[in-house]
């Protein structure tokens, strides 16, 4: 029997073996080290790091929180589980509600379950958790003191929120200057609102905003303001701007005025403004951005007969708005989406791939755009294409005489995005973004600091993650603290002594000219004694774990109304439903908590020896619920192999 990997042969009995036939030798001088039965190693208790947490461009302690919402990790005494989940959530991204929509989920790819049968399903306990806290009404707070210092936050989209939202935290005053006339940047006028609804949207931005974070919108930083008038005012400068420039098509023709960009596509649907496309829409891209611009062009359908004021391209350029009364007469419009990438390789995430050919979107991929067939006008007529060969892995080829031309009334490229760099073009590195350092200061320049899309165009998740890392930063710069080195696993990591003082069992204070001799000490309390924290540095692979514990358990999934092609004019009702309260505590159990103890009493159970045992209940928590009496222990290495999540190693000891 073998460990299950091929997800077309997952059934209801999966079956594992650690050893496998012919694995009866040690495979190290190290590891030979029995006499009999016994050896000198006897077990200590290593967290590392699971790989869902270590995937996660944000850093969450998604095992932690799983854990609360499981029912493992107590909270505190009035506290209930939803909202500890959610502080716990929050400590690295304070938009769990939205997050748990639309984030394509890195964590869930990283999952150790993925070897069992199936992923946790991370986003949608995470959803849970957010709405929860919005329904609620849980706010965040500030830090009880201030620092004095205050910060100007260039740009209000997820990565200057999240910025403000950590800084604040930290005790530092923010202002956040943002162009548009509501904060929310890619979240509110990228993603569409039947993805992220925007009543949850303003709930969690306003809850940042409560924290005493002034706003100041409709201000274009270099422009409305000098980029002076900040730095003599502010204490630092974070430029959070994003990447709201589209990138047009490198080819011939693409200059066309109905060849527009996938980013002010959706900027200009989501203001309000466009209501209608044309009968015949080409969407060039693969990624998450073109999904949404076809699923929008599918909803939005055409008008016949538009005046031609009303064609779209006039709209997106700001020209004119569409008259509400005019969508009474939409048609279905016949949308397409080309990618370069065959459709395997896609940037975009396949559930939403997925839902776009339910929604009656044509997706072709392996095809390379050539020109911009123009009519008489002027005005594109067609795109000519031809089909890619990858018989050489990244090294796509054009395959001559296969060359088709693909009429339609408008283009949209989605194929990449560069920032607005009006008014600041002294950052501007030649790539329409922002160069800075690993800690996220832009170099030879004191003071100024940049993080999120204007950095590297990437996921929500990215640029929350790294708007925590330069809220850090910055708060050292104010503080005149050197930047010592970043963890190598760069996560907000789970503390035990925090998790100790959180519930009074803290070590004792240590004195020194009180203990004299420190040998035999190991029973004292002025230490957290047989413990190992790797987690800055070790991620626990699932060949560490004891998966024969785990039963098959089928995912808990979230109901999704995903309309189909007759069904999709006219829709822009929100398409997941998230889990009731059981369906959330359910699917969390599922967790596998790897790299942490989750007290399933394995190693209590299976030792030969009556070695391991609980801790106490009053000196009992998360991570201390067993310990090892080592008169006892005869380092057989039983409880480090029955340990389901690799929390149990064996170290050298005298038993």
């Amino acid at each position: 029997m073998t460990s299950i990997t091929d997800k077309s042969k997952v059934s209801d009995t999966p079956t594992y073996r650690r050893y496998k036939d012919g694995e009866q030798e040690w495979p190290s001088l190290q590891a030979r080290i029995f006499t009999a039965d016994e050896s000198d190693k006897c077990p200590t208790y290593v967290h590392k790091t699971p790989p869902c947490q270590a995937t996660c461009p944000s850093g969450e302690d998604i095992r932690g929180w799983l854990n609360i919402v499981r029912g493992i990790e107590k909270p505190p005494k009035d506290v209930s589980w939803q909202e500890y989940a959610f502080r716990r959530s929050t400590e690295a991204n304070p938009f769990p509600s939205i997050m748990g929509r639309v984030c394509p989920a890195p964590c869930e790819k990283g999952c150790n379950r993925n070897t069992l049968e199936d992923f946790v399903g991370i986003n949608s306990v995470e959803q849970f958790i957010g709405d929860s806290a919005l329904r609620n009404k849980l706010k965040f707070v500030a830090a009880e003191g201030s620092s004095g210092k205050q910060i100007a936050i260039v740009g209000g989209g997820p990565a200057g929120l999240a910025a403000a939202y950590q800084l604040r935290r930290l005790g530092h005053g923010c202002t956040i200057f943002d162009a548009h006339e509501a904060l929310g940047g890619m979240m509110r006028y990228g993603i569409p609102g039947y993805r992220t609804p925007r009543d949850i949207l303003d709930g969690e931005i306003n809850r940042i905003i409560e924290m005493g974070v002034e706003v100041r919108t409709n201000i274009r930083v270099g422009i409305d303001i000098p980029l002076e008038t900040l730095e003599n005012e502010f204490d630092a400068v974070l430029f959070t701007i994003g990447a709201q420039s589209g990138r047009a098509l490198p080819i011939p023709g693409a200059d066309a005025v109905n060849c527009i960009t996938g980013v002010a596509f959706l900027e200009a649907f989501n203001q309000g403004r466009l209501r209608h496309v044309t009968g015949r829409v080409v969407v060039i891209g693969g990624g998450d951005t073109s999904i949404d611009v076809v699923s929008v062009a599918r909803r939005l359908g055409y008008v016949k007969d538009a005046k031609e004021s009303e064609r779209p391209e006039y709209v997106v350029l700001g020209h004119t708005a569409h008259d509400v009364a005019t969508t009474a007469a939409r048609e279905g419009a016949d949308v397409m989406l080309i990618s370069r990438q065959p459709l395997s390789k896609m940037n975009a995430a396949q559930h939403e791939i997925d839902d776009a050919l339910k929604e009656g979107v044509k997706i072709q991929g392996s095809l390379q755009p050539l020109q911009v067939l123009l009519d008489a006008t002027g005005r594109a007529r067609a795109l000519r294409v031809a089909e890619l060969d990858y018989a050489i892995p990244n090294k796509p080829v054009v395959k001559e005489g296969t060359e088709i031309d693909i009429e339609c009334d408008l283009i949209v490229a989605a194929i990449g995005q560069g920032g607005d760099l009006r008014g600041m073009e002294e950052f501007d590195n030649g790539k329409g973004l922002m160069s800075t350092d690993k800690y996220f200061q832009i170099p030879n320049k004191a003071g100024y600091f940049a993080c999120g899309d204007i950095v590297r165009p990437h996921l929500l998740t990215t640029v929350i993650g790294q708007a925590s890392v330069a809220a850090n930063t910055i708060d050292q710069y104010l503080k005149g603290i050197d930047l010592g080195k970043r963890p190598k696993v760069d996560v907000h990591h789970f503390n035990l002594l925090q998790k100790l003082m959180e519930t009074g069992l803290q070590p004792e204070e240590f004195r020194s000219d009180q203990r004299g001799d420190l040998r035999g000490t190991s029973e004292n309390n002025f230490a957290i004694h047989n413990y190992e924290d790797r987690s800055a540095s070790e991620v626990t692979q699932s060949s560490e774990l004891f998966l024969g514990h785990f039963p098959y358990n089928p995912r808990n999934r979230r109901t999704e109304k995903v309309p189909d092609a007759a069904e999709v004019l006219g829709h822009f009702e929100e398409r997941i439903v998230g889990l009731a309260d059981a369906q959330a505590i359910a699917e969390a159990k599922r967790c596998m908590s790897c790299g942490l103890c989750f007290e399933c009493d394995n190693c209590v159970i299976y030792c030969p020896q009556v070695a391991v045992k609980r801790t106490p209940k009053a000196q009992s928590t998360m991570g201390r619920y067993v310990y090892t009496d080592y008169d006892l222990c005869i380092g057989c290495h039983i409880c480090a192999d029955v340990c389901p999540t690799g929390y149990i190693k064996m170290g050298m000891g005298d038993h």
